[in-house]
């Protein structure tokens, strides 16, 4: 009878064995059972920032923190900033020294949008158990308005050269150019007049190395000689010390160099605009096919340009020509090129004060020689950069 009943009991934990481990040990005629958990749990995720459930903050920039604690290994550790994955981490075996559990910890930082932003986080562990996790915050940001913006003026302009012929009207032209933009867009305008190859790279730096709020606009414009070298398929920007004789272009400036420095200054919004011949092989696809007659044309529709100004990152170019020579002009008369932007300038942007890059391109299009514009490294489709008249 005690025989059966032994037998009895171990019947009954029989359905223990999946979630546990029995351990029988027999001793006279007394049957002892020790049942050992090992029932995996599913990971727990502890927050430090935030570090509320719903948090109101100030500041656009905010740094997501949490501890992820699982008694086994990681699969994925996902976070998602508004519905949208900010990081995805797989296959973590990494443990904190302790003999069964293993912990991940997130730390992102993100920029916030104004009102309510919600921050979710999904762990899951190798027997594909999940947790989710969701917190909010609440960030009150200033408005920043059209208004709130200083416009930047980079003139580049170069009539005097050491080794190459002397020009007539790119300070001619720059001085005009700046004075239309201080004197009827409010720019805060900076003039480099006949300066060398080291002194223009020195002063585009300076401004690389400024802080720009983010409606700020930087707008560079460079005259002068320009060259094109068909064995490095790339153009050069000619200064006053450039030489004729130099084949490794040592004192030159290349497209491809001044392309790199200026789309890395911070402005979220810069125009470049070069009258110089070859200036259209600053794209480099112009670069590398033959002689263009045909310009190419982005697609920048005029419409809303202050809305999308404010949302997207702006770098975006016109030159005076594509892969050929530009006319300098008449003395006193302006280049072709210059006299068709101020043209534009001069129109004060219509009815409705502002000036386009579409409407400025109505106004160069018409040139002999048809200018070339497009963008470069960091634009966003949708941008704009516009000239506010007072």
């Amino acid at each position: 009878m005690k025989a059966k009943l032994a037998v009895l009991t171990l019947f009954a934990l029989a359905p223990l064995a999946a979630s546990a481990q029995t351990v029988i040990k027999g001793k006279s005629n007394a049957v002892h059972v020790e049942i050992k958990d090992k029932t995996v749990s599913r990971p727990v995720i502890a927050w430090i920032s935030p570090d509320q459930v719903s948090l109101p903050v100030s500041q656009k920039k905010f740094t997501i923190r949490a501890g992820i604690k699982s008694s086994s290994r990681l699969k994925d550790v996902s976070v998602y900033l508004n519905g949208k994955p900010l990081s995805s981490d797989r296959g973590m075996s990494v443990g904190t020294g302790n003999s069964s559990a293993f912990d991940k910890t997130v730390e992102k930082e993100v920029e916030l949008s104004n009102g309510l932003n919600e921050i979710k986080i999904v762990a899951i562990n190798e027997q594909d158990q999940s947790v989710t996790d969701v917190r909010t915050v609440n960030a009150s940001l200033p408005v920043i308005t059209a208004s709130q913006r200083t416009d930047y003026a980079l003139i580049i302009a170069t009539n005097d050269y050491d080794e190459w012929d002397d020009l007539t009207n790119p300070v001619f032209d720059a001085n005009t150019i700046a004075e239309e933009l201080s004197e009827h867009y409010g720019f805060k305008v900076e003039k480099l007049l006949n300066g060398t190859t080291s002194q223009i790279l020195s002063k585009i730096r300076e401004y690389g190395k400024r802080s720009y709020m983010p409606n700020d606009q930087l707008f560079i414009f460079i005259a002068g000689h320009g060259q094109f070298d068909e064995v490095f398929s790339d153009g050069y920007i000619v200064g006053k010390n450039s030489r004729l004789n130099d084949e490794a272009k040592e004192s030159y400036i290349s497209h491809s160099n001044l392309r790199t420095i200026v789309s890395n200054i911070p402005s979220n919004h810069t125009y470049l605009m070069m009258d110089v011949c070859f200036g259209g092989t600053f794209d480099r696809s112009v670069a590398k096919r033959g002689q263009d007659d045909d310009a190419m044309y982005s697609d920048v529709a005029p419409s809303e340009f202050i809305e999308r100004k404010l949302r997207f990152k702006t770098r975006l170019y016109v030159t005076s020509g594509g892969k050929q020579y530009v006319p300098d002009g008449r003395p006193g008369a302006h280049s072709p090129f210059a006299r068709k932007f101020l043209e534009s300038l001069r129109n004060y942007g219509g009815r409705d004060r502002v000036l386009t890059t579409q409407e400025i391109f109505n106004y160069l299009e018409t040139l002999p020689m048809e200018p070339h514009r497009g963008e470069f490294e960091g634009n966003e489709p949708g941008s704009d950069f516009v000239f506010v008249a007072k």
